[in-house]
């Protein structure tokens, strides 16, 4: 929730977009209220008339008519792009308004005397229903309202006691004025108390809609998240990517040398580290397992050429081995491997949802690490022929991959160790 201060919010940014909210939502009332307004004030004018001598009715077709401009001049002025910044265009519409209809009432009462009505039942026109739109207009300023309030009792006084000439009259039109004002008042009160706390619940939970919408935009691609929403299923093949897989030299060894926290401070570093590096690279993070990162150009993020994304990416990445063995206290390395060709991507599943790439472009790219130098980097065949920027590889030469065959390979950092390949449990 946004904290208080004073009727308002806390942070100024809050409590502006708040005003500017209300004041949008009541636009329409303020509109249809003016209407409602001219409406009363043309039946009054073609009444009078009928019921008053024609040297008031003159007078009064002048205060009317002046009345009726004004209200149209306001309506037409919520129509302007600035109304919604401006509230003293309430303030001075209404006052306006309010001061002719207290010199209209003088008219009309006086009217009704010469006439010897009896005054039991007539209120003429009641401002009461000019104070009670001006507390909902001004709702959300307490202070601006206050003042119309004071502003309005003296054009009421002014108006009045030039023509009261009994004390028991004024006293019981102050009671009557003074009760509807604090009416209003606490109307006004309400109005502002309901708007906030309504606004402040519709911004914290547009806030945790926000957090969420992040949080599914961090985990899934833009174009998933909304196949997601429309409830169609989420496959999709590109026909050229390059699938890079880095895995961390040692870490089974660290893993029993270091106590948890700073095992994950390691990770944390190396994982950080490289999602820097495929933003800056339009690579797309795919997911880590365990100490394993994978990557991959020209899936959902898009690559001009693919092999050459992934290959600076993996240059990136290893350039930062230095920082790791600070953070790890120890010697570590990183080995990438590089595969281009074809893959399936898409979001399996109802919960915990990812999405992912599979196929033989995937556990290629896996296998290739196991043959790569330790902070060096083992390409495919595909992707050397893809690449532009061949010089950093040596000559080929061939691997025996599991599950792959013998294979076509270029290595580029220190010479690799051969070795036996680890099985890689989580490759098809």
């Amino acid at each position: 929730m946004q904290v208080m201060s004073h009727g308002q919010f806390a942070d100024p940014a809050v409590e502006a977009r708040f005003q500017e909210t209300a004041r949008t939502l009541r636009l329409p009332f303020v509109r249809i209220y003016g209407v409602l307004f001219m409406l009363v004030a043309l039946a009054y004018t073609i009444v009078n008339p009928l019921l008053v001598n024609p040297v008031d009715t003159a007078k009064l077709a002048v205060l009317f008519g002046a009345m009726i401009a004004l209200a149209g001049a306001y309506i037409a002025s919520t129509f302007w792009s600035g109304y919604i910044a401006r509230p003293g265009l309430d303030f001075a519409a209404l006052l306006g308004i309010v001061f002719l209809l207290g010199h209209i009432n003088l008219i009309l009462f006086d009217e009704l005397i010469d006439m010897q009505e009896e005054m039991h039942a007539v209120g003429v026109m009641n401002r009461l229903g000019v104070s009670a739109f001006a507390a909902v207009v001004l709702a959300g300023r307490p202070r601006l309202f206050l003042l119309w309030l004071g502003l309005d009792l003296f054009v009421f006084l002014a108006t009045v006691l030039p023509v009261q000439s009994h004390d028991a009259g004024m006293w019981y039109a102050l009671l009557s004025y003074s009760s509807g004002a604090v009416i209003m008042l606490a109307i006004n009160v309400a109005i502002d108390r309901s708007s906030c706390g309504a606004f402040a619940l519709a911004e914290a939970l547009e806030a945790e809609r926000r957090k969420n919408e992040e949080l599914v935009y961090n985990m899934l691609p833009p174009a998933a998240v909304e196949r997601i929403r429309d409830g169609r299923m989420v496959a999709d093949a590109y026909a050229d990517a390059s699938v890079i897989f880095i895995d961390m030299v040692g870490f089974t060894k660290l893993a029993k040398r270091v106590s948890p926290g700073h095992l994950v401070e390691v990770l944390n570093a190396f994982f950080n580290h490289a999602d820097a590096c495929a933003a800056k690279h339009g690579v797309e993070k795919v997911k880590t397992i365990g100490d394993a990162y994978l990557a991959i150009a020209g899936g959902n993020v898009t690559s001009g050429n693919s092999a050459d994304s992934a290959i600076a990416f993996a240059r990136d990445v290893l350039a930062g081995v230095a920082e790791l063995q600070a953070v790890a206290g120890t010697d570590v390395g990183l080995r990438v491997g590089i595969h281009s060709g074809p893959v399936v991507g898409g979001v399996i599943g109802a919960t915990r949802m990812a999405y992912d790439y599979w196929g033989e472009t995937v556990n290629m790219a896996a296998r290739l690490e196991g043959t790569a130098p330790v902070n060096g980097i083992a390409i495919s065949e595909s992707t050397w022929l893809r690449a532009k920027d061949r010089a950093a590889f040596g000559p080929p030469h061939n691997e025996m991959l599991k599950g792959m065959g013998e294979t076509c390979v270029y290595h580029a950092g220190p010479a690799p160790e051969r070795q036996t390949l680890p099985e890689i449990s989580w490759v098809a």
